[in-house]
């Protein structure tokens, strides 16, 4: 009997990611040019991922300096790190057992730790309590986030288990609930509304969701990957009505928070709303907000940490929560001690605080000038359209193609936007990701690529853009 007959139905059921095709490409493209085959570029531009520092972005000082001494703590002993670094990377190992980063922890997180990112939450919120009890730290969000999956979707119920979910979405996350055996709910964000969420569209879905499952949870990004959206207060306060109204588990997607770049435009967490809008709602909704040192200003995406904080759930479903935690070892150690620096960063007063806010001011600024430039640039060439990009790590324009280059595609077996980054791979050195990865609406097609990127290489990758682009739209017209 082949094995294939044994792997469950779920695995078999998930789809190739579109991207899999063009990294292939990718890898063959570089080593073309390693061998000396003349293209038009010398180098391939990978904004494919949200990744800043394969994009080019330098890691933080601090962020580094730390790391290092509880790694190799004989570089203290010295007077090359700021007294600060030594500091806290001293308070750090004294949390680990044997006073090693090479030591297991508690299955939730180095409790001082632990603490530390409840008292951040507190902090974050207004002063809206954070519990340590109710914080797992994990081998980053998504991690977290299928975990949480696992409690909420029975594989053997029937009707399926549902869970609405945005379009366009992160496709891990699809991934992951296909793997589960979940039905996948979608909704549509609005993107003539630069990707509003809009409860009637909730409404819709879950009337037709009721037909073919049993919804029991809700999926927001806030703010949005790929679409970069930031949600408002008034727009978080129905989708939670929506939820308490359908008695819908909450799961907020809350990574991109520190990347907030609209004038007028500030991050505001599912937590702190349901808070502030009082009993009951505030005392039933059920919630799971997860967060990563791998988005953000930090960008430490291979470190793996993250966390998620529950809140309101029944203690007897947190036992379970505990237990199903526990089925792993704990998150890397040295990833949690990237996520204590993410929460508590340096302070005015302490010496590597004006090197910190230099750095990160640096990057704020530099993804500033990029989402200028990007819409900018973009919604000036023919057949493009890039919605307001607020906040988040990409930009996720619209491309008209036109119906000869569709038929070209379906010709070569590919989906249009696939085609299109195939092209832009080919011609122009650029890898970026095709729309069909995260769900679009029937008849559009859109591409994405990563905006937290230097300054100078998203001006060559404009560049290159816009000299393909109006080629290959000379060529299908």
């Amino acid at each position: 009997m082949s094995a294939l007959q044994e792997i469950s139905l779920n695995i078999r059921n998930m789809k190739q990611l579109e991207y899999s095709v063009l990294a292939r490409r990718t890898n063959q493209i570089k080593d073309e040019l390693k061998k000396g085959v003349k293209k038009s570029y010398r180098e391939v531009i990978d904004v494919s991922w949200g990744d800043p520092h394969r994009a080019g972005v330098k890691p933080l000082s601090f962020v580094r300096q730390v790391l290092a001494a509880c790694i190799y703590p004989q570089l203290m002993d010295g007077d090359k790190l700021m007294v600060d670094v030594k500091q806290r990377a001293q308070m750090l190992l004294r949390a680990c057992p044997g006073g090693s980063v090479g030591s297991y922890c508690a299955t939730a997180g180095v409790p001082e730790i632990v603490e530390r990112v409840s008292e951040y939450i507190t902090r974050r919120d207004g002063g809206v309590p954070s519990h340590p009890e109710n914080i797992y730290i994990s081998s980053g969000s998504q991690w977290a986030l299928t975990n949480i999956l696992k409690v909420l979707v029975n594989s053997e119920a029937s009707p399926r288990t549902g869970v609405l979910t945005p379009v366009p979405c992160h496709s891990t996350t699809i991934l992951s609930l296909m793997a589960l055996g979940a039905e996948v709910v979608p909704y549509y964000l609005r993107e003539e509304q630069g990707w509003a969420l809009d409860v009637e569209e909730l409404q819709r879905a879950w009337g037709s969701a009721k037909e073919v499952c049993n919804p029991v949870g809700l999926y927001v990004i806030n703010p949005g990957n790929p679409a970069g959206y930031v949600q408002s207060r008034k727009s978080m306060q129905e989708v939670i009505r929506f939820a308490a109204e359908k008695r819908l588990f909450l799961l907020a997607d809350e990574v991109y928070q520190d990347c907030v770049f609209g004038e007028e435009t500030e991050f505001v967490s599912y937590k702190r709303a349901l808070a502030e809008m009082g009993s009951p709602l505030s005392d039933t909704v059920e919630l799971a907000s997860f967060h990563t040192t791998s988005k953000g200003l930090m960008g430490e995406c291979g470190l793996r940490a993250g966390y998620v904080e529950l809140v309101n759930l029944d203690p007897a479903v947190m036992k379970h929560i505990y237990s199903l935690f526990s089925a792993d070892s704990c998150a890397p150690v040295l990833g949690q001690f990237a996520l204590d620096v993410m929460t508590n960063p340096p302070q005015p007063g302490d010496p590597s605080y004006p090197l910190y806010m230099k750095e990160t001011q640096h990057i704020r600024t530099s993804v500033a000038e990029n989402v200028r430039r990007v819409e900018e640039v973009i919604n000036s060439l023919p057949g493009f359209s890039c919605q307001p990009v607020e906040g988040g790590a990409f930009a996720f324009p619209r491309v008209f193609l036109p119906p000869k280059a569709i038929e070209t595609a379906k010709e070569l077996g590919m989906k249009p936007d696939t085609f299109y980054c195939m092209r832009l791979l080919e011609e122009a050195g650029v890898l970026s990701s095709p729309g069909s990865e995260y769900g679009q609406q029937e008849g559009t097609y859109h591409i994405r690529f990563c905006i937290m990127t230097p300054s100078e290489i998203m001006e060559e990758i404009l560049r290159r853009l816009s000299t393909f682009h109006k080629r290959f739209m000379n060529e299908f017209s």
